[in-house]
């Protein structure tokens, strides 16, 4: 399953995912459940068996691969977040366009690929619907994003995990210092010549 798969899942009946067994919840709530899902699952077979036996990780590159695979993790929520609060904004100047708009008036709407007849009457709360959803998705990701970051700090310090930072960030970092040291140059003022 990938983010594609999570994101097909709009408008999709629910049903249960084979790998766990896990049922998936309303109709309503399926692309949360799919996209929470896709996240479970991400970290790979190295994670999961350790979780399973409970017991560590064996060596360092397993211990680096888990790392890893947790800061994907991280990554992915990060551009998910991104990605619905633009969704949000788009469905937000949408809202605002057909506001002040006559209520019975003509206009179409994409729903699942294909493009349906409405009135403005019709079309407006369930756009308001659609980005309420959306909002509620942001806030769940925002929530697992901050639980994730939590696990991430605790796998870190239980391991003793130090992110070397390679030469051209230190140059960078000692130049950055120079320039916030230094003041600003201003001319004479124009009238004092």
């Amino acid at each position: 399953m990938n983010v594609n798969d999570a994101a097909s899942i709009v408008g999709g009946a629910p049903r249960w995912h084979n790998d766990c067994g896990c049922p998936a919840p309303s109709h309503t709530k399926t692309v949360i459940y799919d996209y929470q899902l896709l996240l479970h699952h991400q970290i790979g077979s190295i994670m999961v068996k350790a979780e399973r036996d409970g017991k560590e990780p064996m060596n360092e590159q397993a211990v680096a691969n888990i790392y890893g695979a947790m800061r994907a993790e991280i990554n992915q929520i990060y551009s998910k977040i991104t990605e619905l609060e633009m969704e949000v904004s788009e469905h937000s100047l949408v809202i605002n366009a057909i506001k002040p708009l006559d209520p019975s008036r003509r206009c179409y709407r994409m729903i699942g690929g294909v493009l349906v007849e409405r009135t403005i009457k019709e079309v407006l709360p369930a756009v308001r619907r659609n980005k309420e959803g959306i909002e509620e998705v942001i806030t769940r990701l925002n929530d697992a994003l901050e639980k994730k970051k939590k696990e991430v700090t605790e796998f870190e310090s239980k391991y003793k995990i130090r992110i070397k930072k390679t030469d051209g960030e230190m140059k960078d970092e000692s130049g950055k210092k120079e320039g916030n040291a230094q003041g600003v140059l201003v001319g004479p003022a124009s009238g004092s010549e």
